[in-house]
C-alpha cells in the first residue's frame, strides 16, 4: 500500500488539475473561478501591469453581511491571458491589533497598487474606514511593498489636504462659500457651494470611492469622491507615490459622483463615474479632460443597450479601466456587481471599451475574448 501511495496521489493531482476549469472568454456576471477552482475573491478591484502580467488587486470579502467590513484584506491574483487568474494571496492583511487603525473588521475599499520607478517599490492606495465607525472618517489609506504580491507594509492612514486650497478655488469662491456656511442648506447643497470643503478645511477632505492613475510621464495622480461623496477631488502625488502634494482640483462639485475610473487615449483623459444609490447600481456618467486637473468636460452616460441596462449600468458600478498589453486603443472596463447582503458572491463585470465619435461606450457582452478588439483597429 506505501508504494501504491504516490502513484495515487500523482493520479489525484491529475484529477484534480484537468477538472480546473480553463477560460477563454469573459462571461460578465457568471462565477469566476481561480485556477483553484475558487470563485475570484478581489471586489472593488484594480489592475497592475508587470512585463506580461497582470495583478488584480481587490477587496476580500466574507460570508453575509460582515463581509462589507475586511477580515482578510487585500488579495492579489495573477494572469497571462486575463482570463485563467492564479491567486497570489493576501497582498494586505488586516492586523489583530486593536492599537492599529489597520485592524480587521474595519473598511478596506478599491486599493489600487502602482509601481514606483524612484524607489523601485510597489505604493498600494485605498479607501480606510476605522472599526465601528461607519463611513464617517474617510481616510485614505497607504501600503508599500518591494515585490508585486507583497507582503505590503501599511503606513498610515489619513484625511487629505488639511489646510491647504485648491488650485482652482478662488478667493471669490472662498468668500461664497463662508456666507453660504452661515446658512442652513439642503444635503448635498454644501458641496455645491464649497461648505463641505470649507467643514473639512482645517482637519483635512474625505476621501471615499477612489482610484489612482500613473501617467506616461511617471506623474501619479489620486481621484476620490470628497466633500460627503458631492465632489470629485484630483490629487496629484509626491514624487515617491507615498503622499499627496499640494497640488489639487476640486471637479463637479455637487455633480454626486463617486466609483472613478479613468484612462487616456490619443492624449486625451477619459473618465467613467456612478451617480450615488448606495450599494443599488445606478446610470454611469463619463467625462473627458485635456489635462488631468481639467477643466472636465462631462459626456452623459457611457452606456449603450435597454433602458433597463442604461439605467443600471448593467447592474454594475465601475471600479477600474485598465489596457490590455500588445494592443493598441484596447481598454476593459471592470465593474462589480455588488451583493451585500452576501458580500462574498459579488460578481464581476468586464466589458470593453469602445467609441462613438470621441466618446467612450460601453455595450453588453455575455461572452467575449480579446480578440474582439481586433476586429476594432
Amino acid at each position: 500500500m506505501k508504494k501504491m501511495l504516490p502513484l495515487l496521489m500523482t493520479l489525484l493531482s491529475m484529477c484534480l488539475l484537468f477538472a480546473q476549469k480553463k477560460y477563454s472568454g469573459f462571461d460578465p456576471g457568471a462565477i469566476w473561478e481561480d485556477t483553484e477552482g475558487l470563485h475570484i475573491n478581489a471586489h472593488g478591484g484594480g489592475m497592475t501591469i508587470v512585463g506580461d502580467t497582470y495583478y488584480w488587486f481587490g477587496e476580500h470579502k466574507v460570508k453575509g453581511g460582515r463581509g462589507n467590513q475586511s477580515w482578510v484584506g487585500v488579495r492579489v491574483y495573477s494572469s497571462k491571458d486575463l482570463y485563467n487568474w492564479k491567486n497570489e494571496g493576501v497582498a494586505l492583511t488586516v492586523k489583530k491589533d486593536p492599537a492599529s487603525l489597520l485592524i480587521e473588521g474595519s473598511v478596506i475599499e478599491r486599493p489600487k497598487v502602482i509601481y514606483n520607478e524612484k524607489n523601485k517599490n510597489y505604493v498600494m492606495w485605498f479607501h480606510h474606514e476605522l472599526k465601528g465607525q461607519g463611513y464617517d472618517a474617510a481616510l485614505v489609506g497607504v501600503a508599500v511593498s518591494d515585490s508585486v504580491t507583497g507582503p505590503y507594509e501599511y503606513l498610515k492612514s489619513f484625511r487629505m489636504h488639511p489646510k491647504v486650497w485648491p488650485l482652482n478655488f478662488s478667493e471669490e469662491q472662498k468668500k461664497h462659500a463662508i456666507e453660504k456656511s452661515k446658512e442652513k442648506l439642503k444635503w448635498g447643497e454644501g458641496s455645491v457651494h464649497g461648505v463641505y470643503f470649507l467643514r473639512d478645511f482645517e482637519i483635512g477632505q474625505m476621501s471615499r470611492d477612489m482610484t489612482l492613475f500613473k501617467d506616461d510621464d511617471g506623474t501619479a495622480y489620486h481621484i476620490t469622491a470628497s466633500e460627503e461623496n458631492g465632489t470629485l477631488i484630483i490629487s496629484k502625488l509626491t514624487d515617491d507615490y507615498l503622499s499627496l502634494s499640494n497640488e489639487y482640483v476640486r471637479i463637479f462639485p455637487g455633480g454626486n459622483n463617486e466609483a472613478p475610473a479613468i484612462f487616456k487615449q490619443n492624449g486625451k483623459y477619459y473618465m467613467i463615474t456612478s451617480g450615488l444609490t448606495g450599494w443599488k447600481p445606478n446610470p454611469a456618467r463619463s467625462a473627458v479632460a485635456s489635462n488631468m486637473f481639467g477643466p472636465w468636460k462631462s459626456l452623459g452616460n457611457p452606456v449603450r443597450g435597454t433602458e433597463e441596462e442604461k439605467a443600471t449600468t448593467f447592474k454594475s458600478q465601475s471600479t477600474y479601466i485598465f489596457p490590455v498589453v500588445g494592443r493598441k486603443n484596447a481598454f476593459v472596463f471592470m465593474a462589480d456587481r455588488w451583493t451585500p447582503q452576501n458580500a462574498i458572491d459579488g460578481r464581476y463585470i468586464w466589458l470593453p471599451i469602445e467609441f462613438e465619435g470621441d466618446n467612450p461606450i460601453i455595450k453588453w457582452y455575455s461572452n467575449w475574448n480579446l480578440s474582439f478588439f481586433d476586429s476594432k483597429k
